[in-house]
């Protein structure tokens, strides 16, 4: 519960009825609204910062030059012919597309698009302690594509303390920020100083950009169990895998006539059969606040435990529970425009580079994060697939994982991890590499972000075209190129189609 608004003067939770204040031995009974407690009044339990955003976008405007680089996007921006060629939000569909249904709020070039992001950091990260501070950041997309990504351009609107994540309930966090965005869509008066005049004010939030655990929270969709996929909703094919979740029928994404379609294992039910689904189409927000609206959900935390579901593998209701697609109805649905938004969450290609790169070199190096281990072998024997990849036993009488195609010899791996190991890069172009080549257990360690960025991106295709492991160098030289194109400054929509078409057949 937040203690703001309505409930600014309450010392208890009307949800779960914990004091607001911290308790301490040394002072009496303090009287709350809802009977006595023995607490610490005036020092409370957790502390959240929220920094208003009405006043600093009217201080934006306050500036000559950055109101007038507020008007980028519609007075600066190149021909009608590069305008196809996605160089900045405002090049996209999905900005057309608000513009379109907004024309009202359109029509001023200076009503501020925003988007916001949010992650959790540890604050501590150089002591041995568990702490995630969630930091929400606003970004003015009016800017041009120099100056928005800036970090000083940047806007800190709310400060959410740990100790843990603030998991389903940053929606509670997020009420002074919703409330904010409502009075910014009908508008505040405002100067502009540029134009040397007063104006109406308008802002609108066009989208998050988060990793995949923080679209849940933010979507109020599923991201994990049997319902996974966001678009597939409560339709996601699954089915348990060993101790993971296996998603099924991904051939569906292939052309309809590809010959992949009919090569199904005989051996077994679950991908013997022949492929002919469509792939899903993205649901609309209408679709999903439809389906949301029949969760039940309370801002706080309740007293009761959550109830558990039984694990079992052949169990119908566990697979398909009715709110298994959802946890909540997002707060942004309280924005009357969040509704109609084509692109509404996106997901931060940073993150997903980095657990690529990191299953990958796992897998080939066979280090902790392997894709390839043992459990995963023995489910393969339970679901009666590639039988060649069953755990055997050696003539010691010792239990043996037979290699894989993907698997790298020891000779490989050296020669590999020598070229990281050698390699030289120009000044701030990443981190020196060799500083996480371990050769004597042959694996990589304290590898960062960029470091998986840059591995993945030009790296990664020569190291392992130097180890001459073979198997593996055409599926990886294609899949390179593809996060290469993808995070490019500028990208041809008509080319966006053919890699989407590459990325579904190399995975």
């Amino acid at each position: 519960m937040l203690y703001w608004g309505e409930f600014l003067k309450k010392d208890k939770c009307h949800v779960c009825g914990t004091s607001r204040w911290k308790k301490t031995k040394d002072r009496g009974n303090v009287v709350s609204d809802q009977g006595t407690d023995t607490c610490k009044k005036g020092v409370p339990a957790k502390v959240m910062r929220y920094f208003p955003l009405i006043p600093r976008l009217k201080r934006i405007y306050m500036s000559s030059s950055t109101a007038e680089d507020m008007r980028w996007h519609d007075t600066e921006r190149l021909g009608e012919d590069d305008k196809k060629i996605l160089r900045h939000p405002s090049d996209g569909l999905a900005w057309k597309a608000f513009d379109e249904r907004h024309s009202d709020f359109a029509l001023d070039p200076r009503s501020v698009r925003l988007g916001l992001a949010s992650d959790g950091f540890n604050p501590y990260r150089l002591m041995n302690t568990t702490y995630s501070t969630w930091p929400v950041m606003l970004i003015p997309y009016n800017l041009p594509p120099w100056l928005c990504m800036k970090p000083s351009s940047f806007i800190l609107s709310t400060l959410i303390p740990g100790k843990s994540g603030p998991g389903n309930d940053i929606d509670v966090y997020l009420q002074p920020l919703v409330h904010e965005l409502k009075l910014l869509w009908t508008g505040v008066e405002a100067f502009d100083a540029f134009a040397g005049e007063k104006f109406n004010l308008r802002a609108a939030l066009l989208w998050t950009i988060n990793d995949f655990p923080g679209y849940a929270m933010l979507s109020g969709l599923s991201t994990k169990g049997y319902n996974a996929c966001p678009i597939c909703l409560d339709s996601t094919p699954s089915d348990r895998f060993g101790s993971k979740i296996c998603y099924c029928s991904y051939r569906k994404w292939l052309p309809a006539d590809h010959p992949y379609r009919c090569q199904g294992d005989k051996s077994c039910e679950k991908f013997g059969t022949n492929e002919w689904g469509k792939a899903p189409s993205r649901p609309s927000g209408t679709d999903i606040l439809r389906q949301q609206e029949k969760v039940k959900h309370v801002y706080g935390k309740s007293k009761a435990p959550p109830k558990k579901r039984q694990r079992g593998h052949d169990d119908d209701d566990d697979v398909q529970d009715e709110s298994d697609f959802g946890t909540k109805r997002s707060i942004f649905f309280d924005l009357v425009y969040w509704e109609h938004n084509l692109l509404r969450h996106n997901l931060d290609v940073m993150h997903i580079e980095k657990n690529v790169s990191e299953n990958i070199l796992g897998t080939l190096l066979s280090m902790d994060k392997s894709r390839d281990s043992r459990n995963d072998r023995e489910a393969l024997e339970a679901w009666r697939i590639k039988s060649h990849l069953w755990l055997s036993t050696n003539p010691n009488g010792g239990e043996c994982m037979p290699p894989a195609s993907y698997s790298m010899s020891t000779e490989e791996k050296e020669r590999f991890l020598n070229v990281l190991q050698k390699i030289k890069v120009p000044d701030g172009y990443g981190s020196n590499l060799s500083s996480c080549v371990n050769m004597k257990q042959r694996k990589l360690i304290n590898l960062k972000s960029h470091d998986n960025h840059v591995l993945m991106q030009d790296i990664l295709p020569v190291a392992l075209r130097a180890s001459k492991a073979t198997k593996v160098i055409d599926l990886l030289a294609r899949l390179s190129p593809f996060f290469k194109k993808l995070c490019s400054t500028t990208i041809d929509p008509d080319d966006l189609d053919g890699l989407q078409n590459e990325i579904i057949l190399t995975l």
